[in-house]
């Protein structure tokens, strides 16, 4: 991999990985015009730059992410209610997350085959896109900004659709899982942002084991370089795509990115009917 691919998918990392739109069947197209082969390291590169895109989270919300506030109602109830009311937002977290982890070590074999699967990629992109058209007024507008812990169970459960179905988009599962549970727009995509702290790092910890498993420490050492440019780039960019990401939805909803996803996954389908090689 040289130091311009390694640049280029961090730059498509950062900017489709909190969008709805499957930022692994963007990184699809872009190795497929870049005409990059599907090594080891370059599948291991784009899980682990991931990294950087999880540091811009935690940089602009750091503020909630990194507070402890004891909740009025628990003051006067005890140390318990007062220990799992500091820590409320991290016990959501771990309810949404643990429905996924659950689900990918019991079938983890054939998520790998399915994610193997670029037509299965480009199908779900496409279907996705569709289904993104419709989904603003499938879900009524609300100001609910609150989120329960069965509130969190459900986004969990919605993530698993995303683990399950390739180029769905966990962007997407998520905020609409939180849309379905009546939350706002905001609400359900600020959710969906903490929720992918967690859920990345630890796909970003199990690609690097992996990794170090088949090359031990010299593959980091050669690629060491490239790894700390493309979190480094992923992370700015994702900076950038989170704000404007915010902003858009609230006012305009997801049509838009209906529109680009039917467009991704009809792209991927051509390339592939012309016979373009593409593969994950």
């Amino acid at each position: 991999m040289t130091v311009l691919q390694a640049i280029v998918l961090a730059i498509v990392e950062g900017l489709t990985e909190f969008l709805p739109v499957s930022s692994t069947g963007h990184m699809i197209i872009t190795e497929g015009i870049m005409g990059m082969e599907s090594t080891p390291f370059v599948k291991a590169f784009t899980v682990m730059i991931q990294f950087g895109a999880i540091l811009s989270v935690l940089v602009l919300y750091w503020k909630r992410f990194f507070r402890f506030p004891v909740a009025p109602r628990a003051i006067g109830k005890g140390r318990r209610a007062e220990f799992l009311s500091r820590f409320d937002l991290y016990w959501k977290l771990l309810i949404a997350l643990l429905p996924a982890v659950v689900m990918g070590f019991l079938f983890d074999d054939w998520v790998d085959r399915m994610l193997g699967s670029v037509w299965i990629v480009a199908v779900v992109l496409f279907l996705g896109g569709v289904f993104m058209l419709f989904v603003d007024k499938l879900f009524a507008a609300s100001d609910k900004e609150h989120v329960s812990y069965s509130n969190a169970l459900v986004v969990g459960l919605f993530q698993c659709l995303s683990i399950f179905l390739p180029g769905l988009s966990r962007s997407m599962a998520t905020i609409v899982g939180g849309q379905q549970q009546k939350l706002s727009r905001k609400a359900a995509a600020e959710f969906s942002f903490f929720l992918a702290v967690p859920t990345m790092l630890g796909a970003t910890l199990l690609k690097a084991y992996k990794l170090y498993q088949e090359g031990g420490v010299e593959i980091f050492r050669e690629h060491m370089t490239v790894l700390i440019l493309g979190n480094a780039v992923a992370f700015l960019v994702a900076l950038a795509a989170i704000r404007f990401f915010i902003g858009f939805l609230t006012r305009y909803g997801f049509k838009a990115f209906g529109y680009y996803r039917i467009f991704a996954g009809g792209l991927i389908i051509i390339l592939m009917l012309s016979g373009v090689s593409l593969s994950i």
